[in-house]
Parts: structure tokens; C-alpha cells; sequence
């Protein structure tokens, strides 16, 4: 059974990366799933005003929490096997570190979350992730889903999967 992990920022491209996930699961792939999100650290002002490094530390964990929620209600309703890591840190090396803790086979990534567009079709978590894995990394570009969460086929002469763009380890 492969183990993936699957970078969640409450973004709807990270939510469609999290979509391709089921579909090829649907499709016959036997997996389970990491559902990673990455906080970005506490500021000093934050860590001056709060004093309670255990508050916030509650505080990432809750926004985290918050931000995997549409990912778990979708891993839910298809059954697929799941587990969620929050952390705070540098995304894409965290992503990396996640990664290896867990023994992951590969990532599935949207091409861009909420941070800045760093990268011209790319996003730059998914650009570092693509260059740096040493596992295959699977960056999902904006898809349109159905109401029961297939790809839809505008053009029934191309594939209903979405675009994806593959990194090489």
C-alpha cells in the first residue's frame, strides 16, 4: 500500500490536489493518506504580546486543524484511510520533513496555495517540492470537479484527469 501525502493550505487548488488523490484511488490505487498542513511560525510580535509559548503552539494546531477540515470531510465521504499532520515552519521543507517521518511513497501538491506567486505557472512551495523530493511529487493544476467529485469532461476527446505536472526524483 503506498502512503502519500497530500499538502493542504485550505486553498481549493490544495482541496483539488486532495480530489486527484481519491481519483486514483478510485481508479484502483490502494493508499492511505498523510493530510499535511504547514503554519507559518509565530512572529515576534506574537511571541512578545501571548508570553505562553504552549498558546500558541494551541493556536497554530487550531488554525491548522481548521484549515484541514474540508480535506478530512472529502477523505471521509470516499472512505479512504487518512491521518493529519500540522506543523509550523518553512512549507516546503517542513512538506519534505513530514515526508520522510512518515515514510511517504510520494505528494500530491495544488500548483499554488494561499502564499505568494513566487513562480511564474507555478506555485513556489510546489516548485521547491518538484526540485527537491527525492520521492515523486505530483503538482495538480486547477481542475473542475462534478457534484460526486469526478473530474468533469468538457472536451470528450481528452482524458478527465486533471492537468498535472510531474517532478522526477
Amino acid at each position: 500500500m503506498q502512503k502519500i501525502l497530500i499538502a493542504v493550505d485550505g486553498s481549493e487548488l490544495s482541496l483539488d490536489a486532495v480530489r486527484h488523490a481519491l481519483a486514483l484511488r478510485r481508479q484502483g490505487l490502494e493508499a492511505e493518506f498523510v493530510l499535511a498542513n504547514v503554519q507559518e511560525p509565530a512572529s515576534l510580535y506574537e511571541l512578545l504580546t501571548i508570553r505562553d509559548p504552549e498558546r500558541v503552539q494551541g493556536m497554530t494546531a487550531s488554525a491548522g486543524d481548521h484549515l484541514l477540515e474540508r480535506a478530512r470531510e472529502l477523505c471521509n465521504a470516499a472512505g479512504a484511510s487518512y491521518e493529519c499532520e500540522i506543523a509550523s515552519g518553512d512549507p516546503a521543507h517542513t512538506l519534505l520533513d513530514i515526508a520522510e517521518r512518515f515514510s511517504c511513497d510520494a505528494i500530491i501538491v495544488g500548483a499554488r496555495g494561499h502564499g505568494g506567486l513566487l513562480g511564474t505557472h507555478l506555485g513556489s512551495v510546489s516548485q521547491v517540492l518538484a526540485e527537491t523530493s527525492s520521492i515523486p511529487v505530483t503538482v495538480v493544476k486547477h481542475a473542475a470537479f462534478d457534484a460526486a467529485g469526478e473530474f468533469a469532461r468538457h472536451d470528450t476527446s481528452r482524458p478527465a484527469d486533471p492537468e498535472v505536472v510531474i517532478g522526477l526524483a
